[in-house]
């Protein structure tokens, strides 16, 4: 771990008030009776394509909050907070599910897929949800999560450019020390899984059909668990593909992981290429490849730079290198009206930070693969207190290894003496030591109660509707969102009327600028 200099301590500390970042929160629309909901996106909330604030990520139901960019987690949570209000006073007697495993889907028919408009960037959007259903299935696909943005400032990357004595370009040393915070996620990322985690039991229509080796439990009147699983959203069961699993993405540098991604992308599917690409006159898929677009790469953590009009993610990154990184790895938190607390916001912070900071060799892809067993090991037995899991060579059992990470981030939030901060992690820390972490805290809810799921979700989505209805905006109007509302009516409209090819013309020009480096 970094030892942070004397000199620097009071300016890196001063720096960290000036981070960046930004929350996406999924949810799924559900009726009175916890169903899904099978409606169209509610005009109201404007049109998901163009909207600033509220999507919709795969399907109508699935609604995404994006919050903008924002200094201060105070402000930022109530800017969420306010997306939530406004929309939920949108939804008449609908309510927001508070769980990531989706609550009663009668089956992927009743999985409306998102429909963005008739644009061709709209039907793009639109025809890949499709290759998804037909890849994966759209159960899938309505795992909610939450992910979170963060940018630390550039006073911060000269300042620690300066401690660690690096005479690099600024933008050269800031890709390659966010490379190596991404690599060390992979090694110790399973720590978000075991500490906010909260999907350790489903419905068991879920994995009705489905080929499982998993001893699951029965509880209440259909729900299925793991005695110690945290996360089984981010497990096998999630949304991962065994074709992906062979991609070997390099994440050792940006020049290296942009080339990996672009070899990915180019791959033929001898499974997917049976689905067929256009059936009729109807697409089923972008293509026939592994991904059908760099979006499809699955990953708890992504290296980020907001793209131009017409880039790839990698274009983008190839162009000016890493400007965020996003966290996937997130499960909603379903003690939380948001799906996410501002307590959660200062320990990922100060984790990060330690995932910075601490030493980050280059990573083979055994290694690779060895971290994403690890992620599934927390997923679906994390809580045993028997578990080893191995790191960079070093086996030990999960719980020296939570005690490792603890102490080293503290360390640091002390060293720049982040008050805050300390008491967090400390907090976090209790809770963990008493299995009191988001996983066991539902799951005994459960027990206790021999309930399931869908009737601890649907209480919750209910007492979290009245509570957020009757709550005041605080950072935004009504009006400003009936603004992006016509706004957002408006750009769509410009969209779908400046487009000048057909749909079929539109799309190999799209994949020929995405080839181009």
């Amino acid at each position: 771990m970094e030892v942070l200099s004397a000199s620097n301590k009071p300016l890196l500390a001063q720096s960290l008030s000036s981070t960046q970042r930004g929350i996406e929160r999924e949810a799924l629309r559900i009726e009175q009776d916890g169903s899904l909901a099978t409606d169209p996106h509610p005009q109201a909330l404007g049109k998901a394509l163009t909207h600033p604030y509220i999507t919709t990520d795969f399907s109508e139901s699935l609604l995404e909050f994006i919050t903008p960019v924002t200094q201060g987690i105070d402000p930022l949570m109530e800017k969420l907070a306010d997306i939530h209000r406004f929309t939920l006073s949108k939804l008449n007697q609908q309510a927001l599910w508070p769980l990531s495993m989706p609550c009663v889907v009668r089956g992927d028919n009743n999985i409306v897929l998102a429909d963005y408009g008739q644009s061709n960037i709209g039907k793009m959007k639109h025809v890949y949800r499709r290759g998804l259903s037909q890849r994966y299935g759209s159960m899938m696909q309505v795992i909610s999560g939450v992910h979170y943005n963060i940018s630390f400032s550039q006073e911060f990357w000269k300042l620690y450019q300066q401690q660690l004595g690096d005479k690099q370009e600024l933008q050269d040393f800031i890709s390659q020390q966010y490379m190596g915070l991404i690599r060390n996620f992979y090694r110790y990322g399973w720590f978000i899984a075991y500490a906010y985690g909260a999907s350790p039991a489903l419905c068991g229509s879920f994995v009705k059909g489905m080929q499982t080796s998993l001893d699951f439990q029965p509880c209440g009147k259909g729900s299925l668990y793991l005695p110690f699983a945290t996360s089984l959203r981010l497990s096998d069961l999630g949304y991962t593909s065994d074709q992906q699993r062979e991609l070997a993405i390099n994440y050792n540098s940006v020049e290296c992981y942009v080339d990996s991604v672009r070899k990915a992308v180019k791959l033929e599917s001898e499974e997917f290429s049976k689905l067929g690409v256009k059936v009729g006159d109807e697409y089923q898929q972008l293509n026939s490849h592994v991904l059908q677009i760099e979006n499809e790469l699955y990953a708890p953590i992504r290296a980020k730079r907001v793209a131009k009009e017409d880039e790839t993610p990698s274009q983008a990154l190839a162009r000016g290198g890493i400007e965020y990184i996003e966290i996937r790895a997130l499960d909603v938190n379903p003690f939380s009206s948001l799906g996410i607390e501002a307590e959660q916001i200062e320990v990922i912070d100060q984790f990060l930070l330690w995932c910075l900071m601490t030493p980050s060799p280059e990573l083979s892809q055994d290694e690779l693969n060895l971290c994403r067993e690890n992620f599934n090991h927390i997923a679906v037995e994390g809580r045993d207190p028997k578990l080893e899991i191995s790191i960079q060579g070093e086996t030990h059992k999960v719980s020296q290894w939570l005690e490792r990470i603890f102490s080293e981030c503290k360390t640091i939030s002390q060293q720049l003496e982040l008050t805050q901060t300390t008491t967090a992690l400390q907090h976090l820390q209790d809770q963990l030591d008493s299995d009191q972490s988001f996983s066991a805290r539902l799951l005994k809810e459960l027990l206790d109660k021999q309930q399931d799921n869908s009737k601890f979700g649907l209480d919750l989505s209910r007492l979290y509707r009245e509570q957020l209805r009757t709550e005041a905006l605080s950072i935004w109007t009504p009006e400003q969102f009936e603004l992006a509302r016509f706004q957002s009516e408006e750009a769509q409209l410009a969209i779908e009327n400046q487009d000048q090819l057909d749909f079929d013309h539109f799309l190999e020009q799209y994949f020929v600028n995405a080839a181009q480096y």
